[in-house]
């Protein structure tokens, strides 16, 4: 007691700012005790600060590992001991202490911590000391105190041949990296203080360098100030699987550590309940409140209960964190206390690219100018998407194929079963011909052009039967029959596929399935209130939630937790819900029957990465043929990953930011001439006398045709509309339009509300005057239409099997093996078939010639089956030929042309390749002439209708006879003009 009082002072024994300031000692062999009290264990190298063991170390030799990675071996040997002596029975007093457990092997080395199963012992890759400061640290002398201790006792040979290894320069080892970047005093210090934690549910938890770099990068990031006071952001881009939930927890732990940032508030995004759910979870058993044991409470009161909730703690509240919906930013940013100056919010974004594109995003920093936006994705925006990122450059990158390197996701296998069909396109013309024989031409465009959109070829009942049994006998053949309690998951198009999928796979007696889909749309298709007259989807829909008391949200959480075990489903049936943020270790297959590209494509795949002990890899089954898409996305990804500008490029967004923050201005002016349309309408409640004014009125010409009158008003009318729109849109994504106090919030909700109301009536006005169809009306006729057409014959088996992380790499061919090199053979030949049927849709004659000259390199490489590198060169030849479209026969004069090209190749087509020789030098010259003017027709006939598009056709063909009929006759005329016709649907299209 001091001056008579009682004082608890706290006594910290270890100085975490200065490591020169502690102890550090270090000893092999360290004999402990084992719990019984009968034999000891000796940890090989236990290192100490200030007399506490906080590192461990199991020293193995590569050469005493069998296989043909016996370093690897041998770390695993390693880890086993630091598992078996944490065990109670053990030595586990030792390990209540230590924080930092390695397992190192010379060339090799992993580290964890107390009770980190083996599957996440991680590697180590240093981003800040380089191999200069390894190689010094190798070799540099010891002091001869410690070279004293060190030999104390030892063999002199032994001191001797150290001092011979010494006496020259040594290389550095994959072991002296580890130690070097894990135990340098400073480091160690820093790591065990902010990137060690304890989770509640977890145990404890080390971070992987990753996060410890990754956090590094932030904090210096958050650290500097924008001109206008607010703190820098930026994207962390670590890839689906390698734990950004614990990023955030190590993050918002970090930043009490910094004394400029430790009074900052943290404000986390989320998009989807269950999400926010999860994050606030980990973040109240990893102890980011500040305390090991927070509460489930103190969980749900960081939560926002409401917009108004949100407003309060943005702009009065004290909450450290909080929690909250993207969407809920709409209604908060309208209440005037929802603002909050300071730079010290930090605004975390759970996978930024999905919800903020646009006018929320903006509301959030209306709310908060100043606070520091960190996006974390496993799959950040590509180039071609620039101009939706929000968030500023990549701060740290954390790929796929980094880490399947580093085993912290399990790699991804590929292979495509694509199944046969035969459509009776006869009874399919037919069919259409009679249902549409009342509607006009504009209409019959629409209603095919709807119909290929819908793609419901794929949903035909018979080829979701194929597929079912495809999958049902893949899965028990391959997954099931292991007994290993390993899961599958099935992407389908559409809710009504995935019902279908279900019945027929439950017709296969093979597998278990459960479907998770979002509710129906009750309002569509409800003419009567027999259940038995309901859309398929919404009676099963009605069925499924009877069982559940009509709470959708606790028969996902049934479903969920029941693909959790080793007990039914084997399979989950999803649409889009599941494919992101879903993660259960056991599901190791993906079926995919659905349309996937892009982070999208990426997103999804990344369902079956997850480590699992009986899982080594995860597999992609394919029966949508999405090969190339999956290529171009991890090529896309591989060069995002080699860019510094953060996914975008900065000269590109020159303009860019003037033109955002001064387009807005032109709203009044947009909005005021759509309103000069209908100056005659006296009642402006009635819709009806909207419609009137663009209604069509047919009147005589002075040539005696009739003619309406009102189309040159409407085709007004949907341009006003259009750039009306468009500009809307433009300033809700503007920060500049919700600075301006011009524009109030009536004013917006007003702008948005008529532009809801005049897109309506475009609707009505265009069916009105029979430009478009209700394509719902004959949505079930189509339906049963495929069903009974289109026939389902076989699965095609797969060419090759690919390793995802491989796709897109750059190597030497001389440097793989065979079987690498028969794999990538096939990669190439399937992706050049569907370049063929997809990309070349465009132009028939290239379709036509590439695909004869593919069955010739196919032929000519089968007879090359002994050599597969000469396979290889020979199909990676021809992908150089197809890549630039080289054709043999094609004019100089259209090389640089492609559309001209692909009608001179309509024509060659028609004319067949006989009639085509035949032509001398001079008619062949008129022709190119022909195709070069055609060019310029169609090009003239789209821009001029492009507000029109069911009138492109008609002028297409109006212009296109008179020219073509003169030099090819009336009837191939007709087959070159269909042609084109054909060529303009697909470009058009995409």
């Amino acid at each position: 007691m001091a001056d008579g009082k009682k004082h608890q002072p706290t006594i910290h024994v270890i100085d975490w700012t200065d490591a020169t300031a502690n102890r550090w000692d270090v000893t092999e062999e360290l004999e402990v005790l084992a719990a019984q009290g009968t034999y000891h264990r000796k940890p090989d190298v236990v290192c100490f600060v200030n007399g506490i063991p906080l590192a461990v170390i199991e020293a193995k030799r590569p050469e005493s590992g069998g296989g043909s990675h016996p370093s690897k071996a041998m770390v695993n040997e390693g880890i086993s001991q630091h598992l078996r002596n944490q065990r109670p029975d053990e030595i586990p007093n030792l390990f209540a202490y230590a924080q930092l457990l390695l397992s190192i092997s010379q060339t090799d080395g992993r580290y964890g911590t107390t009770h980190t199963a083996a599957k996440f012992w991680a590697k180590w890759r240093e981003e800040e000391f380089d191999e200069a400061h390894m190689q010094a640290r190798k070799n540099a002398s010891l002091t001869p105190k410690v070279r004293g201790a060190l030999f104390e006792g030892k063999p002199v040979a032994l001191a001797t041949y150290f001092d011979a290894l010494w006496s020259a320069p040594m290389q550095a080892t994959e072991q002296d990296r580890l130690l070097v970047s894990l135990l340098t005093p400073a480091r160690l210090l820093e790591f065990l203080r902010g990137y060690v934690l304890f989770d509640r549910k977890v145990g404890k938890i080390v971070a992987r360098y990753q996060q410890f770099f990754g956090i590094r990068s932030l904090l210096t990031r958050i650290g500097q100030l924008r001109p206008d006071g607010g703190r820098e952001g930026g994207v962390v881009w670590h890839t689906t699987g390698s734990g950004k939930s614990f990023t955030m927890v190590f993050l918002t732990k970090a930043l009490l550590l910094v004394e400029t940032l430790k009074e900052c508030r943290v404000v986390v995004v989320t998009d989807r309940i269950d999400l926010e759910t999860q994050l606030s979870r980990n973040f109240m058993t990893g102890g980011a409140f500040g305390s090991s044991i927070a509460t489930q409470k103190d969980g749900e009161k960081s939560r926002s209960l409401s917009g108004r909730d949100l407003a309060r703690r943005i702009g009065s509240g004290t909450e450290r964190i909080t929690f909250t919906l993207v969407h809920k930013f709409n209604t908060a940013s309208k209440l005037p206390e929802c603002r909050n100056d300071s730079a010290n919010m930090i605004v975390l974004v759970d996978e930024g690219h999905r919800s903020h594109g646009g006018e929320t995003h903006e509301r959030m920093k209306k709310a908060l100018p100043k606070a520091a936006y960190i996006a974390f994705t496993g799959t950040p925006l590509l180039k071609n998407e620039k101009t939706a990122n929000k968030f500023g450059p990549i701060v740290h990158a954390y790929t796929m194929q980094r880490a399947v390197e580093d085993e912290t996701v399990a790699p991804l296998l590929y292979e495509e079963r694509m199944p046969e069909l035969d459509i009776n396109e006869d009874a399919v013309n037919r069919w259409f011909e009679k249902i549409t024989s009342n509607l006009s031409d504009a209409q019959r465009i629409d209603l095919k052009r709807k119909f290929a959109k819908k793609g419901v070829i794929y949903g035909a009942a018979n080829r979701i039967e194929l597929i079912a049994w495809d999958i049902a006998t893949h899965f028990s053949e391959n997954i099931k029959k292991l007994d290993l309690g390993l899961k599958g998951q099935m992407a389908t198009d559409s809710k009504l596929d995935a019902i279908r999928y279900k019945k027929a796979l439950d017709d296969t007696g093979l597998v278990t399935s459960a479907v998770v889909v979002s509710a129906p749309d009750t309002r569509e298709g409800n003419a009567d209130v027999d259940e038995d007259t309901l859309p398929e989807v919404q009676k099963w829909w009605k069925q499924t939630m009877a069982n559940f008391g009509n709470d959708a949200e606790a028969y996902e959480k049934r479903i969920v937790n029941d693909f959790g075990t080793d007990g039914a489903p084997d399979l989950l049936i999803v649409v889009d819900k599941l494919l992101t943020g879903f993660d259960e270790p056991r599901n190791t297959v993906l079926y995919i029957d659905k349309p996937l590209k892009g982070h999208n494509l990426i997103q999804a795949v990344a369902r079956v990465n997850r480590l699992h002990d009986a899982k080594r890899y995860g597999v992609l089954v394919d029966y949508r043929g999405i090969l190339k898409e999956l290529d171009t996305a991890i090529r896309g990804y591989q060069d995002l990953e080699t860019r510094t500008q953060g996914g975008f490029d900065v000269s590109d967004l020159e303009g860019l930011y003037h033109q955002f923050s001064t387009e807005y201005k032109r709203l009044p002016t947009l909005h005021d001439h759509l309103w000069s349309f209908f100056k005659s309408v006296s009642n402006k409640l009635d819709r009806e006398q909207y419609r009137q004014v663009l209604s069509p009125k047919f009147v005589k010409g002075s040539d005696g045709e009739e003619y309406d009158e009102r189309q040159k008003l409407r085709d007004d009318f949907y341009e006003a509309l259009t750039a009306f729109g468009l500009c809307l849109q433009t300033a809700l994504s503007s920060r500049s339009f919700f600075e301006d106090k011009s524009f109030s919030e009536e004013l917006i909700a007003r702008y948005k509300a008529d532009l809801r109301f005049f897109t309506e009536l475009r609707q009505t006005a265009r069916r009105d005057a029979m430009e478009t169809v209700d394509y719902s009306v004959y949505e079930e006729q189509i339906r049963k239409l495929v069903d009974k057409q289109v026939i389902g014959t076989e699965v095609r088996q797969p060419e090759g099997v690919y390793l995802v992380h491989q796709l897109g790499k750059v190597e030497d061919p001389k440097d793989w093996s065979e079987e690498k090199t028969r794999n990538e053979t096939d990669m190439i030949r399937t992706r050049l078939r569907k370049t063929i049927e997809q990309d070349l849709v465009e132009d028939p004659y290239a379709q036509k010639v590439f695909g004869e000259l593919l069955r010739q390199a196919i032929a000519e490489a089968e007879a090359m089956f002994d050599h597969p590198l000469k396979q290889y060169a020979l199909f990676q030849a021809f992908a150089q030929q197809l890549e630039s479209r080289t054709i043999p026969g094609v004019p100089e004069a259209l090389a640089d042309k492609p559309h001209a090209k692909a009608y001179f190749g309509a024509i060659r087509l028609v004319l067949g390749e006989d009639a085509f020789a035949a032509h001398s030098s001079e008619a062949v010259d008129g022709l190119v002439q022909q195709a070069l003017a055609m060019d310029t027709l169609v090009r003239d006939a789209v821009a001029e209708n492009s507000l029109n598009p069911q009138n492109i056709e008609a002028a297409i063909r109006k212009g296109l006879l008179p020219l073509l009929f003169g030099t090819l006759g009336l009837d191939n005329a007709k087959q070159v003009v269909e042609q084109v016709i054909q060529i303009t649907r697909v470009g058009l299209s995409k």
